[in-house]
């Protein structure tokens, strides 16, 4: 890869972010062709998509050096614990995104803990467990409510909020001996309940340079008013005004600069994306979670607000240049609503043929997280989260109704979707 050539970029995935990440491929100048593993129908049709799995790390391997890749850029968090990056850096193919060592940070909420302790950065206070008797005797003397969170990877979901002893001594029993989550819930985080408001913080890493990015806020639960499961998320918008400059001073100086500079000195060489979960509350902002990656659906919100090319800045992460690099945004508002199966995050129908508009305003975009070729090639559900639809405004309400609109134009049989997303910040600017 010369400095100038344009780059064959491989993004890794299947769902909304995927899609978001091809799609600022597909428009950047720096890119003369974009491929995916394995891709949805929306990336097939910018895309040339590959039937390889994100967690099939040779086969990643194997393709990006047959079709001759020059950058890979890897959407979710599972190849990235389990050593994607590293595997590609072997190869001397340049991936964005962390090597196993810094996926770890998402892959294990307990060793995102002890950084956190270590290096004096704002959290909630914890205990880790891995077994139900010694953690059900912590839970007596605790306070309630109380969170309860599987140690490893659980697409989002393993996190529980218990409300009184009984519900918490059942999670953690249905965690650590039931094994409600699967390996990942073998051990278990328990964690005070912060109280405040949740919003999320995107910093582009490189070694010790950072870039944050614009402020966003997800919706998590399933229903509307903020009550029901934990998802991976029903809607998102950007920017979250809840943080205006002074809060964002605070939580560059108290938590962005020590993570950073924290995991530098765990001997982590990170390049890629920290997504800082954060609540702030009365006593001010603190982390409640690291992750690796883009979150989904925040980029779908993040990356259309972007004026600066994002492939630049990754590719400037990657490359270990990003100290030189200056990042502007858009002043526009973005909102994105996703449109799930009903039943979601529980038991979902699948193969359900969804209709779609004949046009979309240009400032409007229907991002595909959940859906596949059926096969009479029609578009089908074929997850919980199906699509991400996404729109511009000059305020959150424009972009909200815009958002809305095209939502109430797209149909499949079983779809479910929060009416509410933004509230809290509607409200705030009335």
């Amino acid at each position: 890869m010369s400095e100038n050539s344009p780059l064959t970029a491989l993004v890794v995935g299947s769902g909304g972010r995927e899609h978001t990440l091809a799609a600022a491929c597909v428009k950047s100048p720096l890119v003369s062709r974009t491929i995916a593993a394995p891709g949805n129908p929306g990336i097939a049709a910018d895309c040339d998509c590959f039937d390889v799995a994100a967690d099939d790390i040779a086969g990643l391997v194997a393709l990006a050096k047959k079709e001759s890749v020059d950058f890979v850029i890897v959407g979710p968090e599972v190849p990235l614990t389990l050593g994607l990056v590293d595997e590609l850096q072997k190869e001397n193919i340049l991936a964005y995104g962390p090597k196993a060592d810094g996926g770890r940070l998402e892959g294990s909420k307990n060793y995102t803990k002890e950084v956190l302790l270590k290096y004096n950065i704002p959290t909630g206070a914890a205990a880790s467990f891995t077994e139900s008797a010694a953690a059900i005797e912590y839970l007596q003397t605790a306070s309630m409510p109380i969170v309860i969170k599987a140690d490893g990877l659980a697409a989002g979901k393993g996190v529980i909020i218990a409300q009184d002893l009984d519900e918490a001594t059942k999670t953690v029993t249905d965690m650590i001996d039931g094994g409600a989550f699967g390996d990942a819930s073998k051990e278990v985080l328990i964690e005070e309940c912060l109280f405040g408001e949740e919003t999320s913080i995107h910093v582009i890493v490189s070694g010790k340079d950072y870039v944050i990015l614009p402020t966003s806020q997800d919706h998590k639960q399933a229903y509307e008013g903020d009550i029901g499961p934990n998802t991976g998320g029903m809607g998102a918008y950007s920017p979250a005004d809840l943080i205006n400059d002074a809060l964002m001073a605070e939580i560059e100086e108290s938590i962005v600069k020590p993570s950073v500079e924290g995991i530098a000195a765990e001997g982590i060489d990170f390049r890629g994306t920290l997504f800082i979960g954060l609540m702030i509350t009365k006593n001010g902002p603190k982390v409640l979670e690291f992750n690796t990656r883009f979150g989904d659906p925040e980029t779908q919100v993040l990356l259309t607000r972007l004026e600066t090319d994002p492939v630049k800045i990754m590719l400037a992460a990657a490359k270990g240049e990003l100290g030189k690099l200056d990042v502007k945004v858009r002043d526009d508002y973005a909102m994105v609503v996703v449109l799930a199966s009903n039943g979601y995050p529980g038991s979902y129908p699948k193969g359900e043929v969804i209709s779609f508009p004949d046009s979309v305003g240009e400032q409007e975009i229907i991002f595909h997280a959940g859906t596949k070729f059926d096969a009479d090639k029609n578009v089908v559900t074929n997850g919980g989260r199906v699509l991400g639809v996404t729109a511009l405004g000059p305020d959150l309400k424009t972009a909200a109704d815009k958002a809305y609109a095209l939502c109430d134009k797209i149909d499949f049989k079983s779809k479910y979707l929060r009416r509410d997303i933004g509230f809290k910040e509607l409200n705030r600017q009335k």
